[in-house]
């Protein structure tokens, strides 16, 4: 397949915050055949560094394992070197650019810019099958993951199923491939440290102080997974002994998006203050607290399809309000300081 050429790349992370990668596997595709490899073992960006046993139970890697690696901003310069001027190629590439994005804020470092192209998207769109994730999309283009959660092995596990659909479909130019699927690259913009708005994932943990930070005790508590889908939690009942005075007190609220204390917990903090949850925005509905890093400025970006306002929760919500119930924009910035003492975390 000449002329068919990029670097594929996989990350694996120390816990639920995107800028904490603890491996990197890049796969130079030349022509359609490999090239290149790079792998290597990464401590975390100091501060955001402590390792969640949810996540090593997945990919294996201890803070023993990790102890003698680079600092991701140890290990940029030749991470970029090796990219080069290549675009990327990963399965859910908009999670790898984030990492590459929150990574590099917390280390201090400047974005070189980089695109990428997402190969699950691609599967989705040529392979027939019940599931589309990365050992099954492989595996349909003749390439057997026998490492599944190993940086470099699922790289090569991507690279593999673009190059089985380039070839099936005789179309070596990436842009031209993905680009009859209707897949544009997703983008990380270029900027020079300090970056002067960050990223909301960087954002939202910036906010809690040492909970990421592997040199200082976590006590009992379990980190915050930032990533994945929240249970919704119980709907109880309000603390009848609750100060009326508490912001809380009488609201009945709902959330949409991630914070970093659970969903169940989020509502059990508002039950003891003396206010009702629902998981849903119903017509009681005073107070919808958005999470996922999103802050007062992104609330009041209105006009942004893809921001806060777009889930389907805040879009009910929306809708109630032009009809005059009056459900109160909470961000989860605005959720901590209503909460007050009764917030778990020190900021």
């Amino acid at each position: 397949m000449r002329g068919l050429s990029f670097t594929a790349v996989d990350f694996e992370t120390a816990n639920g915050f995107r800028g904490s990668p603890c491996s990197i596997g890049l796969v130079r595709i030349r022509d359609g055949i490999e090239t290149d490899t790079h792998y290597t073992l990464l401590r975390p960006p100091a501060g955001f560094d402590r390792f969640d046993p949810r996540n090593e139970s997945i990919h294996g890697i201890t803070p023993e394992a990790a102890a003698e690696a680079p600092r991701f901003g140890e290990a940029f310069a030749e991470i970029a070197a090796f990219i080069g001027e290549d675009i990327l190629v990963a399965h859910n590439v908009i999670f790898d650019l984030e990492v590459f994005e929150s990574a590099l804020e917390v280390s201090g470092l400047g974005s070189p810019g980089l695109s990428g192209l997402c190969s699950v998207r691609l599967a989705r769109a040529v392979y027939q099958l019940p599931s589309h994730a990365l050992p099954k999309a492989a595996a349909e283009a003749g390439f057997q993951l026998q490492h599944h959660h190993h940086a470099l092995w699922d790289a090569r596990a991507a690279a593999a199923i673009v190059v089985d659909i380039a070839r099936r479909r005789q179309t070596p130019e990436l842009h031209e491939l993905f680009g009859a699927a209707s897949i544009d690259p997703e983008v990380l913009a270029h900027w020079a440290a300090p970056r002067p708005r960050e990223s909301r994932a960087t954002r939202q943990v910036r906010a809690y102080g040492d909970l990421f930070d592997a040199a200082v005790p976590l006590g009992d508590r379990e980190l915050p997974d930032l990533m994945r889908w929240q249970e919704e939690g119980r709907n109880l009942p309000a603390n009848p002994e609750a100060d009326p005075a508490h912001p809380f007190c009488g609201q009945q609220v709902s959330f949409t998006g991630n914070l970093v204390i659970p969903r169940g917990e989020a509502k059990q903090l508002v039950a003891a203050c003396g206010g009702t949850t629902s998981s849903r925005v119903t017509g009681s509905t005073s107070m919808l607290v958005i999470g996922d890093g999103y802050d007062d400025a992104d609330l009041a970006a209105q006009h942004d399809p893809q921001g806060p306002l777009g889930s389907n929760k805040a879009e009910d919500a929306l809708r109630r309000r032009a009809v005059g119930q009056q459900i109160r924009l909470v961000s989860e910035q605005g959720f901590r300081t209503l909460a007050g003492d009764a917030w778990p975390y020190a900021a």
